[in-house]
């Protein structure tokens, strides 16, 4: 779906803002682009939407190069913004039918999305007196209405409660078991960490990791494992990497005598992987 090699850009001609960037991705996956504010995954996403069409290397989508594409590759992407270009004097629904009228394909009826983000009741209700977050869960239904092949999705449970949040990714989730492909741009790396398939650490327009979260956080953080132990009222503690676990003494001796009060392992998360990696914390 996506075929990127050594893309490059600048706002600057003096300075690279994007450098040496290559990746891919396949149907039907969820791949993320993970970095903090100002490490370019906003400027990426224009860049693979056709809106920024002055970089270097090659940007395949969907099979063409993204400076060459016509108005029809707009039919099979959808695009959701972290602040969304609403018509404020339109309603909730009357947005959603004028947005849905651009496209060719007959949409999807918006009501039963718009019941299931909470919004039904505020249909009729003038975008301008919406909430960011009524905002943002009315763009995210402008952006699957046409049910495009490709689903470009920046920071999209920002300004949400956490009831709303977990809805919407359960619908982004079922944009993927509907075979769609779907690019997340975020600093949320619980996001990301549950909804991806494969994630890419960005920081200052450079890929410092991709992978599967899952194998980034065993590969360089590993698991370690932390316990008590004592006998005598006293309980001390002990943590090893699970890997050393069998060689450390301590742990080895209390074991055998029962005297482990309790042990559990603590697996560092996916943001505490990107510190490691970037040495940067997500702001």
């Amino acid at each position: 779906m996506i075929q990127v090699e050594q893309l490059q850009f600048s706002y600057d001609r003096h300075k690279a803002f994007i450098e040496d960037l290559s990746f891919d991705v396949p149907q039907g996956e969820i791949f993320g682009f993970l970095g903090p504010s100002g490490a370019g995954k906003s400027t990426l996403q224009k860049i693979l939407c056709g809106i920024i069409l002055r970089y270097q290397g090659q940007v395949k989508v969907l099979g063409t190069e993204a400076k060459e594409h016509g108005a029809d590759f707009y039919e099979k992407i959808g695009v959701d913004f972290e602040f969304p270009n609403l018509y404020g004097k339109f309603t909730g629904l009357e947005n959603l039918q004028y947005f849905s009228s651009l496209y060719k394909k007959k949409p999807l009826d918006p009501l039963p999305l718009l019941d299931r983000l909470g919004l039904r009741e505020h249909a009729g209700k003038k975008v301008s007196a919406y909430s960011k977050g009524m905002k943002m869960r009315l763009a995210f239904v402008r952006a699957i209405l046409h049910q495009p092949e490709l689903l470009f999705l920046d920071e999209p449970t920002s300004g949400l409660d956490p009831s709303y949040a977990r809805i919407l990714k359960d619908m982004i989730l079922e944009q993927k078991q509907a075979g769609r492909t779907i690019i997340l741009t975020t600093h949320n790396m619980h996001d990301a960490d549950e909804l991806c398939d494969r994630v890419a650490f960005l920081v200052d327009g450079e890929m410092k990791a991709l992978g599967v979260p899952e194998d980034l956080k065993c590969q360089q953080a590993g698991v370690e494992v932390h316990y008590r132990y004592g006998g005598d009222g006293t309980l001390k503690e002990g943590r090893k990497k699970l890997s050393e676990l069998h060689q450390d003494a301590v742990f080895m001796e209390n074991l055998r005598k029962g005297s482990i009060a309790s042990i559990h392992s603590k697996e560092k998360s996916l943001e505490d992987v990107f510190i490691e990696l970037t040495g940067r914390k997500l702001l």
